[in-house]
């Protein structure tokens, strides 16, 4: 008896079984109906209510075994608003504003737009440093897959001619991965829940650029997990104190003894990729230059 005799699989590969089903279907009334379909080649039956548990793991498992298979060892996650512009596109937004109120909008985004080429800068600094470690590539650059500060992201790594990942969502309205994402590396996601949790499992570093509900929503679920010990912690950067300070009273929080004062050193804040990619580099002890 050979290694092979005794390493081989005794039962053939569900791949396999598939393809003798289709070989040996004879039309009849029984293998016409929907009853005799294989269970995992059932579309039908996998979208019932009661196989959810199932569609929750088969979600979790396809992109983990496929970053997996890619060496993606660690990764620099990327949030940001779907809505701040290009900077060369900035002014066209406020031209094609049909009122004043849009107008002001508009005019309000393309102050951001600087947050753009920041988000594209440090995705070129991350992805140009190529760390890896254990045969798997660290910090590679992760983004929602979206247009804008996400698009940015991953642009920013194609610049420098590597790999970057986008983690799209199914939503009401039409929407794509935006083009810069890489094709192998571009999943779609059913459920809010665990796409936000692929995005923190390979996470060594998240920067948060401004955004709305979506971002709020990643963001604070992220510095919630630190906070609770739930997560170890890591570099999060918040782009833009003017934004942030803003929209969110952080000191208030403290004040009214809801957070703890020290809970405020869970993030920080920064201004330019430079100053974020420092950041980084020196939490990590790296030298990328």
């Amino acid at each position: 008896m050979t290694n092979k005799d005794l390493h081989d699989h005794r039962f053939h590969h569900a791949k396999q079984e598939a393809e003798f089903a289709e070989k040996a279907a004879v039309s009849t009334a029984q293998t016409r109906d929907p009853a005799y379909r294989l269970a995992f080649q059932d579309t039908e039956f996998l979208l019932r209510e009661e196989l959810r548990p199932v569609r929750f793991q088969l979600e979790l498992l396809k992109p983990e075994m496929l970053l997996d298979e890619a060496n993606i060892g660690s990764t620099l996650v990327m949030y940001g608003s779907a809505r701040i512009p290009e900077p060369d596109k900035a002014d066209a937004l406020i031209e094609a504003a049909p009122d004043e109120e849009s107008r002001r909008i508009a005019v309000r985004l393309k102050e951001k737009a600087k947050y753009y080429d920041e988000a594209r800068n440090l995705a070129r600094l991350a992805s140009a440093c190529g760390i890896s470690s254990d045969g798997k590539r660290d910090f590679v650059v992760c983004s929602g897959g979206g247009p804008s500060i996400m698009e940015a992201a991953n642009r920013g790594a194609a610049d420098v001619g590597k790999e970057s990942i986008g983690l799209n969502i199914v939503l009401p309205h039409e929407q794509a991965p935006n083009e810069y994402v890489t094709p192998s590396l571009s999943f779609q996601f059913h459920y809010f829940a665990l796409r936000k949790m692929h995005f923190l499992l390979r996470a060594r570093a998240v920067a948060v650029f401004p955004g709305g509900f979506g971002t709020l929503d990643e963001f604070l679920e992220l510095v919630t997990l630190v906070q609770t010990g739930k997560m170890e912690p890591l570099p999060i950067l918040l782009f833009g104190k003017d934004f942030w300070n803003r929209v969110v009273n952080f000191d208030a929080l403290a004040d009214e003894g809801t957070i703890s004062r020290k809970d405020l050193e869970l993030f920080q804040f920064v201004e330019t990729a430079d100053e974020a990619w420092d950041v980084i580099q020196k939490f990590y002890e790296l030298d990328c230059g």
